[in-house]
């Protein structure tokens, strides 16, 4: 559903960044950080848990998800025990001195560059204020769903460290990429290639002058949340429950909006124990219903659609026939709550929720009843596994999403995906200096 907040325009605005004391690896060579590196934790399927946690004893999958705890819509959730263990092996990794502190305080510039051709993406890591009530310094556009966010308040108040970073989406600023050319010029602290072939590389910055720049300059922006709304909501949390000192921040990767910043990819449903004949039966009553030709391949065929003329609907798949639904009914069209922002109005990702999921399939919103797949191939995998359909999604545009969440909206939970995503595990921050 839509959320508007109520800001006061005596708020602070402006991000508020200081630069912090990383907790790293002491072996930083790129083939160590490749073995103990993670995906961003919401990525990490169990399998995908136990393999990162067989590759290396000190893989960071053992602090972000340190045991099989309860798993909703195929993701384990941290609980008080399992986050009093990732605390247990932190102390333990740097008693051992597997990680160590930074003397001294500093930023990190971070360049994501994919595999190919394409351009790099760029961002500055560093501890951001928790912004007061009121304040449009960062904010969130998608819903989050409480058992996430608890299960990640418990980890941060066991192990009093950000273990890895939220990502925001800050207005352009020509001086923050000056100064990011600048740095650039010099050879990086550390690098690492990922299983995707996207090439890491980040530099550390602890020269008073240029730190001073850098946040100066990111003081005359605001950001939009593209990655890490549990988080930092989590974050949030934390600061109410009298969290030591240093709580009152989040360790986040600051990237531009446009050029040099991130691409937004879909992110797809899937409805479990629902056979496509009954889906699409049902879907009849509110959308054009058309089966697609698989002639070239499904796979094909999906991606033609994802690229083809813009259209409100979606795809539905059993993992055998494909088919599109398309002209929303005005019945359908009226599921979407008119006292929302338009920008939030015109979402497919709303459509789907309000008019096909709920309106239709009467399926409510929780990660048992509708489960969440980064891929379409993740999702005609979920698919088969549930009995069940894939409901595939295109993706908002950077633009939509910042409407969304300037208009005081929230997006459904997990609505995009922004990539590339940073390496979880090469820099966390310590709450306390």
């Amino acid at each position: 559903m839509p959320a508007s907040s109520s800001r006061s325009s005596a708020a602070p605005t402006g991000l508020d960044v200081r630069p912090f004391r990383a907790l790293t690896y002491r072996q930083q060579d790129p083939e160590h950080l490749a073995r103990v590196s993670s995906p961003a934790y919401d990525l990490v399927t169990p399998a995908g848990r136990e393999r990162l946690a067989g590759i290396d004893p000190h893989n960071v999958v053992r602090l972000i998800l340190p045991l099989a705890g309860p798993a909703r819509g195929g993701t384990p959730y941290a609980t008080e025990h399992s986050a009093e263990h990732a605390a247990d092996t932190l102390r333990r990794w740097q008693d051992e001195g597997v990680l160590v502190r930074d003397a001294e305080p500093g930023l990190w510039l971070y360049e994501m560059r994919p595999a190919g051709s394409g351009p790099a993406t760029l961002g500055w890591l560093g501890a951001v204020a928790l912004p007061p009530a009121g304040s449009t310094a960062v904010l969130p556009h998608e819903d989050t769903y409480p058992v996430a966010v608890e299960g990640r308040r418990a980890l941060l108040a066991a192990t009093a460290t950000d273990l890895e970073p939220i990502v925001l989406a800050h207005d352009p600023e020509p001086e923050v990429s000056a100064l990011t050319d600048e740095v650039r010029a010099g050879d990086p602290t550390l690098t690492v290639q990922d299983t995707d072939g996207v090439a890491h590389r980040l530099w550390r910055v602890t020269d008073g002058r240029l730190v001073e720049r850098i946040t100066g300059a990111l003081a005359r922006t605001e950001a939009v949340i593209a990655d890490g709304h549990h988080r930092f909501a989590a974050a949030r949390a934390n600061q109410r429950n009298a969290s030591p000192a240093g709580g009152d921040r989040v360790l986040a990767l600051l990237t531009p909006m446009g050029l040099g910043g991130l691409r937004v990819d879909p992110i797809h449903r899937v409805v479990p124990e629902l056979d496509l004949d009954t889906a699409v039966r049902t879907a009849a009553a509110g959308f054009a219903v058309t089966d697609i030709a698989t002639t070239g391949g499904r796979g094909e065929a999906i991606r033609a659609w994802m690229a083809g003329p813009l259209e409100r609907g979606f795809l539905v798949t059993d993992g055998r026939r494909l088919v599109r639904l398309s002209n929303p009914s005005a019945e359908v069209r009226a599921g979407v709550p008119s006292e929302a922002p338009p920008a939030w109005q015109r979402l497919d990702v709303v459509l789907a929720h309000h008019g096909l999921l709920d309106g239709l399939w009467h399926r409510p919103d929780d990660p048992d009843s509708v489960l969440i797949a980064h891929s379409v191939e993740e999702a005609l995998r979920l698919a088969g596994d549930r009995a069940g359909v894939a409901l595939l999604l295109r993706a908002p545009s950077p633009g939509d999403v910042a409407a969304v969440a300037r208009a005081g909206a929230r997006m459904p939970r997990k609505s995009t995906l922004f990539v590339p995503k940073p390496r979880t595990g090469l820099v966390l921050r310590p709450l306390a200096d």
